[in-house]
């Protein structure tokens, strides 16, 4: 089960360096606290994307995010529940909240498999192979941390 967990939390974490958090700060891999503008501009720099190709990450970012928005905020209402259940110790409602949030989290991840696959399809094959190695890699250093 904690593999299972590990595993879709560094999906969930690698599909945010290059997934929905663009389109609040208005630059290619924008995202919370600053730091994922700077891990997608480190993908785009290690996979060698072309602006052409930064753009139609973007397109597809953007497009997800609008497509998917009352969704996203649905879920940050949820997580937040959830952590407030979790600081006042409320097993009650934590058990209450739980399915609704693994839903969610399995939710999140269909939405960022399709995102990612959509990605793929800008890439050239040697940068998708790139992309596939990075992943690997991240899910095995994330591993390491459970």
């Amino acid at each position: 089960m904690k593999r299972k967990l590990a595993t879709a939390v560094a999906v969930l974490t690698l599909g945010a360096a290059v997934a929905i958090a663009a389109p609040h700060e208005g630059k290619w891999g924008g995202g919370r606290h600053g730091r994922g503008g700077e891990m997608s501009q480190k993908l785009a720099e290690k996979l060698n994307l072309t602006d052409a190709q930064k753009e139609q990450i973007k397109a597809i970012q953007k497009e997800t995010h609008q497509e998917n928005a009352a969704f996203f905020q649905t879920m940050r209402q949820t997580r937040e529940d959830f952590r407030a259940a979790k600081e006042a110790n409320d097993t009650a409602k934590l058990d209450a909240l739980k399915a609704t949030f693994d839903s969610q989290r399995a939710q999140m991840k269909q939405i960022r498999d399709a995102e990612n696959q959509r990605i793929l399809g800008v890439l050239t094959p040697d940068q998708r192979t790139q992309f596939e190695q990075l992943k690997a890699e991240r899910e095995a250093r994330h591993a390491d941390h459970q």
